[in-house]
């Protein structure tokens, strides 16, 4: 999980909270000193966690809680909302659709990942219907167009460029008119090891000929507190509309990053969370909160789940989502598309109760060889059945019935039947929840002092 230790920390402070007898003065006092040494683990700005944990402390010790939760739910409310505010609160938003191509710039120093970026970035769009063109108008790394160029055979996308050519400037008008064709153009800008004078000249000179929609910061996390100078200084230069943080997945210092890019106003506008093209996440503060804390982000991976799958499917596995029910057949699909969606312990931090879950890595993808066999074994079920497997359980009679049909054991419909109640169960804790929004509703909120803990034991 992304910023896993800083997730864990924070769960196991919130935690505190529900084994404690009374929220009194020292309760409070107590978590906001876990969340300061949580937030300073993860080199946020002194400052700001101080901020922070103020703001948390005079909440808790002033506000009247509302009488239809409890005190500790009113607490891990007051602590989620103000992890968000933190985070920027409001998500980044890029319009699209306007004009035709709508130009984005990525810009940023050397090893942050731009180029790669530039790559997902394209996917991103790709994959919600819009034509996408690459370009490339880094002069000064010699392997920067080819790069980008299999970056774009492997979505297949189209990359412009000119790696004979010195003068970014002359690239993008070369093919200014070609990029015209398309929904969405990106491109790539060379980078430094500083933002040097030299940088900044070639970026204002690129900037005034391409005079981007967007201007995106592109910067890997493990800068930390930095984040917040270069922010300021790069938008100085070419008015940043937004930033990408980069590397997320495998560093400490991303909550610095995350934190002192909200404090410049620049917001967070993409996250990269692994090396492959897919693994990259539009940064929604409120939604992110929620899977540090284990409320999950089921927004997020509703849109996984969009990407992967065909249009009939989608409205069909939100509504489950939303009612908390699947069938066994829809079980065989959930599991078929989990190496889809980036594996399971990739997205279990999404799923409302389950990112605290004591399950072995890759459980779920070691499953893969008994899908097959899970699918012949539906095939021998009646249609009352598949819907409601708990019949089987009640009637062992099914099980034998189903076992001889199928030519399997009945240990192995056991397991087929175990895995159903695993995920269903899974998908019925995460009560109601705002699809549009991520943000957890009242009455998730009363039920998350439950919540915690419940899958703690469980295992497969």
């Amino acid at each position: 999980m992304v910023l896993e230790k800083l997730g864990e920390s924070l769960k196991n402070t919130l935690a505190k909270i529900t084994k404690a007898m009374f929220v009194d003065e020292k309760l409070v006092n107590e978590l906001v000193k876990e969340i300061q040494k949580a937030l300073l683990q993860s080199d946020v700005n002194v400052k700001l966690v101080f901020e922070l944990s103020q703001r948390i402390k005079d909440r808790a010790l002033k506000e009247e809680t509302p009488g239809t939760i409890s005190k500790k739910e009113w607490l891990i409310k007051i602590v989620y909302e103000e992890l968000a505010r933190f985070l920027g609160e409001e998500e980044y938003h890029l319009e699209l659709g306007k004009k035709k191509p709508v130009t984005i710039m990525l810009v940023g120093l050397f090893g942050n990942g731009k180029t790669t970026t530039a790559g997902k970035l394209a996917k991103y769009f790709q994959k919600r219907g819009y034509k996408v063109a690459l370009m490339s108008t880094d002069t000064w790394r010699p392997a920067a167009f080819m790069q980008l160029e299999q970056l774009g055979k492997q979505i297949n996308t189209p990359v412009f460029g000119d790696p004979k050519q010195k003068d970014p400037t002359k690239i993008y008008k070369q093919f200014e008119k070609e990029l015209s064709k398309y929904d969405v153009a990106i491109i790539d800008t060379a980078g430094r090891d500083a933002l040097s004078d030299e940088l900044i000249e070639e970026l204002n000179k690129l900037n005034k000929a391409v005079q981007p929609d967007q201007t995106l910061l592109v910067m890997a996390a493990d800068v930390g507190q930095a984040a917040q100078k270069q922010a300021e200084v790069f938008h100085q230069t070419c008015r940043v509309t937004g930033v990408i943080i980069t590397k997320l997945e495998g560093t400490a210092k991303g909550g610095g990053a995350l934190a002192a890019c909200s404090v410049t106003g620049a917001k967070v506008a993409f996250i990269g969370i692994g090396e492959k093209i897919d693994d990259l996440e539009k940064f929604r503060p409120k939604n992110f909160v929620g899977r540090l804390l284990g409320m999950g982000d089921l927004q997020s991976l509703i849109e996984k789940i969009r990407s992967v799958t065909d249009e009939d499917k989608q409205e069909k596995i939100k509504k489950q989502l939303e009612d908390g029910k699947l069938s066994l057949e829809d079980v065989i699909e959930q599991v078929k598309s989990m190496n889809s969606l980036g594996g399971f312990e990739k997205i279990k931090s999404m799923i409302p109760g389950l990112g605290k879950a004591k399950i072995p890595e890759n459980v779920l993808e070691s499953q893969q060889e008994k899908v097959a066999k899970w699918e012949h074994i539906i095939k021998s079920m009646t249609p009352e059945e598949k819907e409601n497997p708990g019949l089987l359980k009640k009637q062992t009679s099914r099980i034998s019935r189903v076992a001889k049909g199928a030519g399997v054991s009945a240990s192995e419909i056991r397991s087929l039947i175990k895995q159903y109640d695993m995920l269903n169960e899974m998908i019925k804790s995460q009560g109601s929840m705002n699809m549009e929004s991520g943000m957890p509703n009242q009455k998730q909120m009363m039920k998350l002092a439950k919540k915690f803990g419940k899958f703690k034991k469980m295992r497969l």
